[in-house]
Formats: C-alpha cells, structure tokens, sequence
C-alpha cells in the first residue's frame, strides 16, 4: 500500500543529487581575478592574448591559479589580492603603454572558486546583488525631449529632401519647439505640399495655418510615433549601457528601465565611481568617410606626412588605412544594423537600414564612388576607428546597405551591435548615486544567512518535538527544498539580494506548513480508527489536494510580483515563485519517500511515531508516540 516503484525513488535520490551539486559551487566563495578586454571595436581578444597575458605575468614573476578566454576578455584567478594588485599595474603597464591612447581594458574581477570538475558541469555560484556584495548604484534620467528633437531634427531635413524631390517649391523649413513648420507663398504649393507629405510621412500630423502670402503647413508627431520613439531611445541606451559596462568586468550589472524615462544601473563589486561615471557618460558617433585612395599618399602618410584632409587609421589586422576627414554620413542617418549573409556570396555580411535622406545621399556617393572603398568610422571620445572598410561594387539605393568581405559570423554580429547600438538614442543625467561598500555588504551576508539558519533551526526543533519520527522526515524533506531552491538559482544565475534571502526564509515557512496538513491529516486518520498503513496512505492523498490549493493562490500572488514589479520586489517574486515549485516536490515527494522506506515493507505497524494522538472516549487504545 505505502511502496514506491523504484524509478520513483531513483528520481528523489537523483533530484537529490542535482540539488548538491549545484548548490556547492556557493560555499566554496570567490577567489581575486584580473580581466583583460579591448578597448577598441576592432582590437579583438584570442588565444594569443591570452598567451600574452601568461607570458607578461611569468616575466614578472607572478604566479597565477589559472588563465583562461571567454566572450569578455582574458581572465586571470589570482590566489591573494595583493597578487591581484601587482598583476593589474603589470598587465596596464604591458597592454597600455600609452595611457593617453589605451588599447586594452584591465579590471579587476571576482571569480568563482569552484573546482573544475564542478566547472565543467556549469555548476556556478549564484551572482550577488549590490546590498550583499558591495558596489554603486546609479539612477538616469533619460531626456525624452531631447531624444524628441533628435528624431524632429532628422525630420526636418527629410522634408527638405522629400519636397525637393517632387519639386514642391516652400519658402523654408524649420523646427520651432515640438513642431515643424514648413512655409510656402500660395495655397496651391500647401495643398500640394500636404498630399506628399500625407503619402510619405505616416507619423505627422499637419495643420494649416497664417494667411496671404504667408501660409504654413505645422506638423507634429502622433502621439503613437512620440510613443515609439521613446520606447526606442530607453532600449537602445540600455543596449549601449550594457555594452559600456562590460569594460569594467561586472559580473552580473543590473540594468532595467525604471518607469517611462529613467533607467537603473548598478554594478556590483564596482567601487571605482568615477571610472564607472565615465563609462556610463560616455558619448560615442558614427561616421562613414571615403578612402582617400591617392596613388603614394598612404605611404606618404607613414612617413609622418599625412595629405591635407586625410588621416591615418589603422584598420582591422593592423593594417593602415587613409581615410578623408570628410563626413559623407553620420550614424544619425542608421535605423537599424542587422547581421546575416550575402546572398550571392553566402559570406556574413551586416545590414544596414538608412532613413530617406541617408538613403538618398548613400545613393549618390555609392553612384560616384564604385570601385573605391568607404571607411565606416566610430568615433569616441575624440578618437576615431576604423571598424570596416567594404569596397563600393554598385549604387546602392533604397536605403539598403550591406556591409561584408573579410568578415566572420561573429564579427559581423559584433559590427551591428556596434552600429545599432554605438551611441545613446538621447541625453542621460545622473539624478541619483550611491555607494555601498564591501563590509556593508558582507555584514548583510552574514545576518541573511544567520536569520535563515536560526528560522530553520527552530522550524526544526518544533516540528521533531511535536511530531517525533514525522517531525524528523519534515526537517529533512525542508532541508532537500532549501537544497532545491538554491540549486535552481544556481543554474538560473539568478542575482541574490536581501529581498532573495528574504524570500528564501519565507518559503521555508511555507513550505513546512504541507508538512504539517500532511501530518494532522494522518493523525486525524488515526483518531477515527484507522490502521497506521490506511492512515499514511490516506493522509498523504487527501492532504494534497489542500496543500496544491494553497500553493496555486500563493504562485499566483507571486507571479502577479514577477509580472508588475521591478528591481529587488521581482528578485523577491522569482526566489518567492521556485520555492513555491520546489516545496510541492519535497514535501509530498520527498517526504513520503522516506515515510515509505521507513514503514513501506512492515505488514504489521502497531503504531506511529508521529507524537500524541487524542481519541474520543470510548474508541480504544490510544496510538502513542
């Protein structure tokens, strides 16, 4: 009546065991790490950096616990934090030896100290928040007027080019505020004006206004283009954030829109603010500029004697490039930057999407240009560099552009997130910082981990002396759910933070309390007279019912957090929600396993150790502890 198959109890101990090996990457901590990464879009990290990193640290006679490459950089485990130290002023010294123009980016890092077999199962510790593991916390403003009048900017030459084009004669255009306003002489000029613009223009709205010789068309954004545009300008200078704050080797940032316009950004283990100010700050433009192709100006340029409006680049593979200083287009002109492949040559390629005014002019640079070649240049704090160079094959209209040749699947990747995403849709401010040191952080550890150990003590105390051997499996089944949940987090990578530990201490509480229905179910089964067998067998099938009830109304409390909340109250909601899953199983599962084991194969129990059980008077013996 009370046996399990065995492949249910090879899915326990096998559960069991995920749960222990994804859970021991967390207590083995983090060791001191160096994090070596380009500081250039076309200085890219392989295995000969990496080779030259271990040369550059055996010739300064620091000893390291392991180097190895990942999509970020370079990284070096370090056995003590001095050795970090030294190894990061050597390695700055050898990768930078011009600290006003630097190639590289060395961080210091923290990595896990997990062993390699542990490693190579992907078992990783879970990432700690900025309440636990110390760092800066930033609050941006993002300015939606200005992303506004960007987008009006761009409009306004694109009307100048559209009416030129069909030939739609107007006394000016210019933007004033929110507003575009287009001037004509005749009221027949304005009716024409407005059809074209009705036909090319679905986002304005245009309104008739002034008199005489002085008529004006006024077109303003729909409320739903205002909408997108803003929506826009939140993602793209999020996607550009993320890639800016790679440089400063955080683990897990925290970057997430807060409300309409402002964005969060925190970094743990990042204590250097002015460094991260920076990053954040930074600005960052595209531009596309010819070759200058001039038989002996490239050599002449080497040789310290660079042509007048031309300079010297240094292009992908460390080969130099003269490129004109004169813009043809600017990444202001670029909707959108996809990877893919050339059709005809089935080689990665990136595509480009250009608004009607960078369509038009692209079209007649590529029509007088074929053949040559056209540098497409990022610039950065000043500097510029030369991300590629493709060769002109034919006029390129329609706003369709493809870049590709001499490129892989992830350079190609790499240059559209660089051209999608190199600089911020609209001005940022900083409207709020903070710093939270790393004592602060490890003291919150601490009382995180002791208020759960203690409320899981006393849970266990309760539960062994009021339900004895029951009480007993209870505090190990919520032993396998705490193992569980932090397992899941694990693998997840989720972030940890107090509201986490929080949750965590809150699920234990809940998730004994199946325990517990279970229990007085079994005990009220023995009241009415049922053998200790009938008893088990029934208190476990009808308590699930409730238990499952209960847990689907908290899951559903929990997925409504998940969904409408944001920062650390979605933290809460997802370790709230895993540790709802993980109590169903170790409660019911779990428990009833080792209740099994204990009473499964006995034909005759005369009783169970499951504490006092009152029986009205009159109803026999009492069944005792």
């Amino acid at each position: 009546m009370n046996r399990y198959p065995l492949w249910k109890y090879v899915t326990v101990v096998l559960a069991l065991l995920f749960g222990l090996v994804y859970t021991l990457p967390n207590f083995f901590g983090e060791s001191p790490a160096v994090q070596v990464s380009s500081a250039k879009a076309t200085l890219k990290i392989d295995d000969k950096t990496r080779e030259r990193v271990a040369l550059a640290l055996q010739t300064g006679g620091i000893t390291d616990s392991g180097i190895f490459l990942d999509s970020n950089g370079v990284k070096v485990r370090l056995p003590t934090t001095d050795a970090q130290l030294q190894a990061k002023d050597l390695l700055e010294r050898q990768f930078n030896p011009d600290p006003a123009d630097p190639q590289y980016v060395v961080a210091l890092n923290l990595l896990s100290s997990s062993p390699r077999w542990l490693t190579s199962l992907h078992a990783l510790p879970m990432y700690l928040g900025l309440d636990l593991r110390g760092g800066v916390h930033f609050l941006l403003q993002v300015d939606m007027r200005g992303a506004l009048t960007k987008r009006l900017d761009a409009i306004s030459g694109d009307l100048r080019s559209l009416l030129r084009d069909k030939a739609v004669r107007h006394a000016g255009i210019t933007r004033e505020g929110e507003h575009i306003v287009i001037r004509f002489r005749d009221g027949e000029t304005r009716n024409k004006a407005r059809v074209v613009l009705e036909d090319n223009q679905s986002d304005l709205l245009l309104a008739d206004q002034g008199e005489g010789d002085d008529l004006k068309l006024i077109a303003t954004l729909k409320p739903e283009a205002i909408k997108r545009i803003q929506e826009f300008a939140i993602k793209q200078n999020t996607t550009t954030l993320h890639n800016r704050i790679n440089e400063l080797g955080v683990a897990e940032p925290v970057i997430a829109q807060q409300g309409a316009d402002r964005i969060v950004v925190q970094l743990p283990g990042v204590q250097d603010t002015a460094k991260a100010k920076d990053i954040l700050g930074r600005t960052a433009t595209l531009e596309i500029r010819m070759v200058d192709d001039t038989p002996g100006a490239l050599e002449a340029a080497q040789a310290g004697q660079t042509p007048f409006g031309s300079e010297l680049y240094v292009e992908r593979g460390a080969l130099p490039l003269l490129v004109k200083k004169q813009v043809v287009l600017t990444g202001d002109r670029l909707t959108d930057a996809q990877p893919g492949f050339d059709n005809q040559t089935h080689e990665p390629a990136v595509h480009l999407t250009l608004d009607s005014a960078g369509a038009r002019i692209f079209k007649d640079v590529t029509r007088d240009n074929v053949g040559k070649r056209m540098a497409i240049v990022l610039v950065e704090k000043g500097k510029g560099e030369v991300i590629t160079a493709p060769v002109i094959r034919a006029e390129i209209g329609g706003g369709r552009v493809q870049i590709s040749g001499r490129m892989s699947t992830m350079e190609a990747n790499d240059t559209a997130l660089l051209l999608r995403a190199g600089s911020l849709a609209a001005p940022m401010e900083i409207i709020e910082e903070r710093t939270i040191g790393p004592s602060l952080g490890a003291e919150n550890i601490r009382k995180g981990f002791l208020s759960t150990m203690w409320g899981f003590a006393a849970i266990a105390v309760f539960m062994i002396a009021y339900y004895v051997l029951f009480g007993l499996v209870s505090v190990i089944a919520l032993a396998s759910n705490l193992l569980f949940l932090v397992a899941l987090l694990s693998l997840l990578q989720a972030t940890l933070t107090l509201p986490g530990i929080a949750a965590i201490a809150l699920a234990l509480g809940m998730a004994i309390d199946a325990n517990v229905l279970i229990n007085e179910r079994i005990r009220e089964e023995l009241r009415n007279g049922s053998t200790p067998q009938a008893a088990i067998h029934t208190g476990y099938e009808r308590a699930f019912g409730t238990i499952l009830d209960s847990n689907i109304t908290t899951l559903i409390a929990g997925i409504a957090l998940l969904i409408f909340g944001s920062g650390p109250v979605r933290g809460f909601a997802v370790v709230h929600c895993l540790g709802i899953l993980t109590s169903l199983f170790s409660a019911v599962v779990v428990s009833r396993a080792l209740i099994n084991l204990i009473y499964g194969r006995r034909r005759k129990v005369k009783s169970l150790a499951i504490g006092q059980v009152w029986k009205p008077a009159g109803a026999g013996s009492a069944t005792a502890r």
